[in-house]
């Protein structure tokens, strides 16, 4: 049974393809970018299920527009998709004020506030399902990426503090944290205005590799993460919160979880001494 979506980010890379996929699958779609120009594609080789609206995350009045929208062609939402994002590299130092603000509105503000816009339409219809679209970056950290990587972690928080709340609605949350794949993220990053050299032995070969992303062999395809989407979607309330997707993905993790394990040995013998001795 077609579902009705509302998907942010889709004008190419992960939401694109998401859109597509869902399209294909029976699924009716609200899709977003800032310009609609980059929807006709999509609209037009899915015509009839995929709506095409202008969504600037930051802006309140353009997410209850695209809100209202969902509810008037497609009588409502089931699955809100808050995937629309963008990168910043800059060490912590060279990152001001402003930069921060656009970059924690895109990651964090703006999911939050469809969220919010949804979860009254959801309660109503006694179903749902937020899927918020993280990043390995979510749980571990890369040098260069602070201010994306603290938007990531805030969105993962945000994500679990609501899927408790959430689930006597019968709402369920989802947070998705992709690997490597081939999107346009690593060459559409922006640069900190401000530029400390000191930095640059440290941050600057991250930000290399972040520019070729879409050429590494590893490198996943977007369509590859839109059909493992729709089985999470498909599998129902069981299905762990946080989902890492790309192979890649759970190497990265299984390192950065490993380190954790052992950050937190380390400061227990500081804190309470070593293990006695048996």
């Amino acid at each position: 049974m077609g579902r009705r979506w509302l998907i942010t980010g889709c004008s190419s890379g992960l939401g694109h393809a998401l859109a597509a996929a869902a399209a294909g699958a029976g699924h009716e779609l609200v899709v977003t970018a800032r310009k609609t120009a980059d929807l006709e594609e999509l609209a037009a080789a899915w015509p009839g299920r995929i709506v095409p609206v202008p969504l600037e995350l930051r802006d309140a009045g353009s997410c209850e527009e695209a809100v209202r929208t969902a509810v008037d062609r497609l009588g409502g939402v089931d699955i809100l998709v808050n995937n629309a994002a963008v990168g910043l590299f800059g060490a912590v130092e060279e990152v001001s004020d402003a930069e921060l603000r656009d970059q924690l509105e895109t990651l964090v503000v703006g999911p939050w506030r469809l969220t919010r816009l949804v979860l009254p339409l959801m309660r109503a219809q006694g179903h749902g399902h937020v899927v918020n679209v993280s990043s390995v970056a979510g749980r571990m950290a890369f040098p260069g990426l602070a201010a994306y990587i603290a938007g990531k972690h805030a969105l993962e928080g945000m994500s679990q503090a609501l899927a408790a709340e959430a689930a006597p609605h019968n709402i369920r949350v989802t947070v998705l944290e992709p690997g490597m794949f081939a999107t346009r993220y690593g060459t559409s990053m922006a640069e900190a205005r401000h530029r400390v050299p000191a930095y640059d032995v440290t941050n600057r070969e991250m930000l290399e590799g972040a520019r070729g992303l879409a050429d590494h062999p590893e490198t996943g395809r977007p369509e590859d993460f839109a059909a493992r989407v729709l089985d999470i979607v498909d599998a129902g309330p069981s299905a762990p919160v946080r989902i890492p997707v790309g192979d890649d993905a759970y190497g990265y993790l299984d390192v950065a979880e490993e380190a954790s394990r052992a950050e937190l040995a380390a400061a227990r013998t500081l804190v309470q001494g070593p293990p006695p001795v048996a």
